[in-house]
Formats: C-alpha cells, sequence, structure tokens
C-alpha cells in the first residue's frame, strides 16, 4: 500500500489553515479594533460578539452546500466522473444565493427580536441591531463564495481559496481601522459602523477573486440548466442533514453566548473574546481536516481503505501537534493576549480566569474536527447529525444547567464546551475504527 504522503496532504492542509482562519481573524481584528475605542468599549465588544455569535451560527447552518458539493466533487474526482456534475456546480451556487436573500431579509426585519433573545437590552441591542444589518448584507457574498471554495476543495485544490481569504482579510483590516478610528484631518471614524462596512467590502474581494479561479481554473461554468442534474436531491439530503447538525453546533454557542449576557456585559465581553480565539484556533486546526475531507472522499470513491485508514492516522498527528503548539504559544502569552483585544481590568480578569480551559481542550478539539472533515468527505452527513444532537442535547445542555446552578458561570460555559468536544472526538474515533479500519483490514486481507 503507498499512503497519501506529508507533502499531498500538506499541499491541501496548509493553504486550507492560512484560508480557514481568514475569517476568524477578521472576526478577531473587529473585535481587538472594536473593543479599544474610546466610546463605549465594553459595550460595543459585547454587540460585535453578539452578533458575531449569530453571524457565525446562521452562515455555518446555511453553507453545508460547501461542504456537500465538495463531497460529490471529490468522489466523483476518484471515480473519474467528474463531467457528470458539470450543470450540478451552478445549480447549487444559485440555491445558495436565493437562499441568502431569504434569510438576509427575514433576519433584518427582526434584528432587535434576536437580539434580545440573546438578552442584549440598551446599547448593547442598539449597537448589535445596526451593526447586524449592515453586515448581513454580506450574506449573498459569502455564501456564494463559500460555495466555490467548495468546488475548489472537492478538486483537491485550497490554494485558490487561500489566495481570496488573504486577499479579503487584509481589506477587511485595512478598512477596519480607517473606518472606526477616521483620519485625523480627514474624517471622523463611524465607530462600530464602520467595522461593518470593512467587513462587505472584504467579502466583495473575495467574491471576485473567486469567481475569476472558478472560470479560469476550474471545468465548470455557471450556465444554468433547466433539467435538474441527479446528484442535486441527494446533494440537499446531505446539506440537509449538515444542517441539523450544524443548528445542534449552534444551540450550542448561542446557549453559551445567552448566559453569558444574563451574568453581565463584562462577562458577555470576556466570553466574545474567548469564543473568538476558541474560533480561531478551530479554524485553524480545520485545515487538516479540510485535507481529509478533500482526500477523504476521492479515497472513498477509489476504495482505497487501507490509504483512508493510514490517512486518518496521519492527520490525527499532524492536528494535535498544532493544537499543543498552539496551546504552549498561548501560555507563554498568556496576560498579554487578553491585553489585545480590551484594557477593561473585570474582563481582563474574567478572561484569564478561564482561558486555560480554551487551552487545555485543543487537543482534543482536533481528533474531533479531524474525524469530522473526513466523515463530511465520505458523505456521512448523518451520522454526523445525531452525534452533534446528542453532543448537544445529552452533554452540553446538562453540562451547561448544572454548572449554572453550582453558580460556576463562565466556568461553566467552559466545562460544558469541553464535555461537548470529549463526545464528540471519542465517539468519532469509535465509529470510525469498527467501519472504515475493518473494512482496511478485509482489504489488506484480500491483497495478500
Amino acid at each position: 500500500m503507498q499512503k497519501v504522503s506529508f507533502k499531498d496532504i500538506n499541499k491541501i492542509a496548509i493553504p486550507a489553515i492560512i484560508a480557514g482562519i481568514a475569517e476568524p481573524l477578521i472576526s478577531l481584528a473587529d473585535i481587538a479594533i472594536i473593543g479599544n475605542v474610546q466610546k463605549n468599549p465594553v459595550e460595543a465588544l459585547a454587540a460585535v460578539g453578539i452578533v458575531g455569535s449569530f453571524l457565525s451560527a446562521i452562515i455555518w447552518i446555511i453553507a453545508q452546500t460547501k461542504t456537500a458539493i465538495s463531497a460529490v466533487i471529490s468522489q466523483r474526482l476518484g471515480q473519474n466522473r467528474i463531467l457528470s456534475i458539470k450543470t450540478l456546480v451552478p445549480q447549487v451556487i444559485l440555491f445558495n444565493f436565493l437562499l441568502s436573500l431569504i434569510i438576509y431579509f427575514s433576519s433584518a426585519v427582526f434584528a432587535e427580536l434576536i437580539f434580545k433573545a440573546y438578552n442584549a437590552d440598551g446599547l448593547i441591542l442598539n449597537y448589535a441591531s445596526s451593526y447586524y444589518r449592515i453586515r448581513a448584507l454580506g450574506f449573498p457574498l459569502t455564501l456564494v463564495t463559500f460555495a466555490i471554495f467548495g468546488v475548489f476543495r472537492g478538486l483537491q485544490n485550497t490554494l485558490w481559496a487561500m489566495k481570496c481569504s488573504l486577499a479579503g482579510g487584509a481589506v477587511n483590516i485595512g478598512l477596519n481601522y480607517i473606518l472606526v478610528y477616521g483620519i485625523d484631518g480627514w474624517f471622523n471614524g463611524f465607530h462600530i459602523i464602520g467595522a461593518a462596512w470593512a467587513s462587505i467590502a472584504a467579502q466583495l474581494v473575495m467574491l471576485i477573486m473567486a469567481l475569476y479561479f472558478f472560470f479560469k481554473k476550474t471545468p465548470f461554468h455557471l450556465k444554468l440548466s433547466l433539467r435538474i442534474n441527479p446528484e442535486m436531491k441527494p446533494l440537499l439530503l446531505m446539506s440537509a442533514n449538515l444542517f441539523i447538525r450544524t443548528l445542534s453546533l449552534n444551540i450550542a454557542i448561542y446557549l453559551a453566548n445567552t448566559y453569558a449576557t444574563a451574568y453581565g456585559n463584562t462577562y458577555i465581553a470576556a466570553q466574545s473574546i474567548l469564543m473568538n480565539i476558541w474560533l480561531f484556533f478551530s479554524f485553524f486546526i480545520d485545515g487538516y481536516a479540510n485535507a481529509g475531507n478533500a482526500i477523504g472522499g476521492k479515497l472513498l470513491g477509489e476504495k482505497a481503505y487501507l490509504k483512508l485508514w493510514s490517512l486518518s492516522k496521519d492527520i490525527s498527528k499532524y492536528a494535535v501537534g498544532i493544537a499543543i503548539v498552539l496551546g504552549i504559544m498561548c501560555s507563554v502569552f498568556y496576560t498579554e493576549i487578553g491585553l489585545l483585544f480590551n484594557k477593561d481590568e473585570t474582563v481582563l480578569r474574567l478572561f484569564e480566569s478561564v482561558f486555560w480551559i480554551v487551552l487545555i481542550m485543543q487537543p482534543i478539539n482536533a481528533i474531533a474536527f479531524m474525524f469530522d472533515g473526513i466523515f463530511k468527505g465520505m458523505g456521512e452527513a448523518k451520522y454526523l447529525r445525531n452525534l452533534l444532537v446528542i453532543a448537544t442535547f445529552l452533554g452540553f445542555i446538562p453540562t451547561l444547567l448544572i454548572t449554572d446552578y453550582l453558580g460556576l458561570k463562565l466556568y461553566g460555559i467552559w466545562i460544558a464546551f469541553f464535555v461537548w468536544m470529549l463526545i464528540r472526538s471519542s465517539v468519532l474515533v469509535f465509529k470510525f475504527k469498527n467501519k472504515y479500519v475493518a473494512k482496511a483490514k478485509l482489504e489488506k486481507a484480500n491483497s495478500i
């Protein structure tokens, strides 16, 4: 058996890491810049954190066609049947665009009600609603871009997405600083609204670049066919299962932020920093999960189970190694990290008291994300759906309720996340060993 080489894995994983961390870096830049404004920094930081949580929830939920189209393309690539889905790609992109318009108009109208459900009120509610109505204009841009990124990943190429994400991140950070703070002698800053417009500009740049690579580098087009591609129905079914899975994931994040907001402004401000750092780590480690997604789907199409087994072991080592390195680096700069985002002493004390929990759970997260990516690539959406529902409703929520009753506040929220990730990682490893390792052993026995 010739296993997938370290070079081939990193050819997909490294660009995917860089592309993946661009989005959380944009959110971290928003928080760092908004958290240091002169006017109402704690309230502004809390508002951005709440909106960021809701935006992530919506985008993750409705962008599951990205993962589904990636899985379908990678499997057809392994089967040498890539031309059978040429009409599928434009249909998926149109579906994402229309869905994004529906989500934008329905959520913008009810913005105040949405953020009241996060326990936001007063100035935080006003900031959150104003910021969201502008940021959400980027839904169509983001969802079309994500669908195109899914095409790139299915074709075993994450370099194009990386270039788009880096350009978008650079535009966002540069405009963020200018539009939030202003330029002396030219114009005053626009405070939180400036950050929202900077994000829109970044998303537009990413879409334009993604369309360039799509037309120039892939065998696909955007010409619509009136005949629905036969793969559309199973793709939408896979997307629906991943939709429910991601909905369960975001219920956990929503409850965490709701409880933190109820504890007070300084708690949700500290929680916003913790959550965005956690998401940054997640997207960083997720680069190897993306490699597992793309390569795993292709190997399944080839029925190369021995390579698939070897791939899972190798990617696990790399992902855990990255998690440990990130944890050590953050431990060295433990106090300084909080100061990047806010100068309020109470917020910083809360952040520092809980940050260590975020760090020690990273190797467990790495295992969960890596196997999650492989299972997505192999089309195991139904199983992933069931696992997230169980982990959320039988793991996270009971732990959160118990720790809240005990008065643990932010400690309790992150203990609940720890339990949640432990369930996800252990069950996925068990499932993979029982199903795909058994097939690999059978393949090995037949080859002797």
